[in-house]
């Protein structure tokens, strides 16, 4: 089975389980390239002092500056980063110029004869025929259990709301928001006093296992897909400073 991975080069979470990820995935599995965004926490659009300025009106000095520091510092250590994780083990990068979604951008994706694509972190919204490209099609790891807290960062959400538990799943990538059909989900119980930094990085680690279990099940086929309805989701975008204000007012810590 061939797999394209789509991702973006994050600093902070990515790179030790993109590591663990391409380790343990069967020895049968060949990663045949990778896309590879660049970080982009307020998506693509925008310069780097507009997302800088949005950041620190958002969630105030203290995080702008601990994870922009932490950025720098690990931006730029040597040896580290998801692009190294790939570079070390010969895994082509596919340079994009456009949009994942334009004619250029699938042509050359398909060169690369996938059988499977793999978004993890993507930070574009894929469309047909990207969807489609792949005969085994297209999954996406989310974590949160869907259909609940569908959208943009979960991990902050769900602490805010003061949920007992969480989780991450893995589904086929449809025309919708995380709509698609469930193959994998496993859930995490949240503790007292966990930050939302020390949520991301188990999230991230069980993730990777469930997308080893999802890429397994495909291989064997028979497998059953959990539902996604659509009448039981729940929807989250981006906080507002408000939501950070109500996040620290109830406990909760970002690191």
């Amino acid at each position: 089975m061939n797999i394209i991975i789509i991702t973006q080069d994050d600093p902070f979470f990515l790179s030790e389980n993109i590591g663990y990820l391409l380790e343990h995935l069967p020895p049968d599995v060949k990663i045949t390239g990778c896309v590879l965004n660049d970080v982009s926490p307020f998506g693509k659009s925008g310069s780097l002092p507009g997302k800088f300025i949005k950041t620190l009106g958002i969630f105030g000095v203290k995080f702008t500056f601990h994870y922009g520091i932490e950025f720098i510092v690990k931006k730029f250590a040597f040896g580290t980063g998801v692009r190294r994780e790939f570079e070390k083990r010969d895994i082509p990068i596919i340079k994009l110029k456009e949009s994942i979604n334009s004619p250029n951008s699938l042509d050359k994706i398909r060169k690369y004869n996938p059988d499977l694509l793999i978004s993890i972190a993507g930070n574009q919204i894929f469309k047909n025929p990207l969807i489609e490209l792949a005969p085994q099609g297209c999954l996406n790891l989310h974590t949160a259990l869907l259909p609940k807290y569908r959208g943009l960062m979960p991990s902050f959400w769900v602490l805010k709301n003061d949920e007992k538990e969480t989780g991450v799943s893995v589904f086929f990538v449809d025309r919708g928001i995380d709509s698609g059909p469930v193959i994998v989900q496993k859930k995490i119980s949240i503790t007292k006093g966990m930050t939302q930094s020390q949520l991301i990085k188990i999230s991230k680690k069980i993730g990777m296992d469930a997308v080893i279990e999802a890429v397994n099940l495909i291989k064997k086929g028979g497998y059953q897909l959990i539902p996604n309805p659509e009448n039981e989701k729940t929807y989250f975008s981006f906080p507002a400073r408000q939501d950070v204000k109500e996040f620290y007012k109830s406990g909760r810590r970002f690191y």
